[in-house]
């Protein structure tokens, strides 16, 4: 995958660019490895004002203990509702069941909370 642009209808101020993160990617939650994958896409999104680059990972290498929050989602312009987990009873992650079209490669993703959680890029220059 290469760096993708995706652009929120009617609005060409809010926008993400999403591209492959070249390293191996782990999230921990104190000594808890909560997921660890070479395939996660970093989101790099622009609304209002530039946010903070967000790591995704395929759901398929994250823990099984997160568990879901019921009824709770947020909606996104640019990439539709999100869906949280929750972690010892703290909300901890979010996802897109069905993200909007364009965003389809967040589909099955999941990103952390980067307060809640260490991300580690493993084999990152430093």
């Amino acid at each position: 995958m290469a760096t993708t642009t995706v652009q929120a209808p009617g609005n060409e101020a809010h926008f993400m660019h999403v591209k492959p993160v070249s390293t191996r990617v782990r999230v921990r939650r104190g000594e808890r490895v909560l997921a660890e994958s070479g395939n996660a896409i970093r989101v790099m999104e622009t609304g209002r004002e530039p946010y903070d680059p967000m790591i995704y990972i395929p759901q398929s290498d994250v823990s099984g203990e997160l568990a879901t929050v019921d009824g709770k989602t947020t909606h996104c312009p640019l990439k539709g509702d999100a869906s949280y987990f929750t972690l010892d009873g703290e909300e901890i992650a979010w996802t897109y069941d069905r993200p909007l079209e364009g965003s389809g490669m967040l589909k099955d993703h999941v990103a952390f909370y980067p307060n809640k959680v260490t991300l580690e890029e493993i084999g990152a220059d430093t």
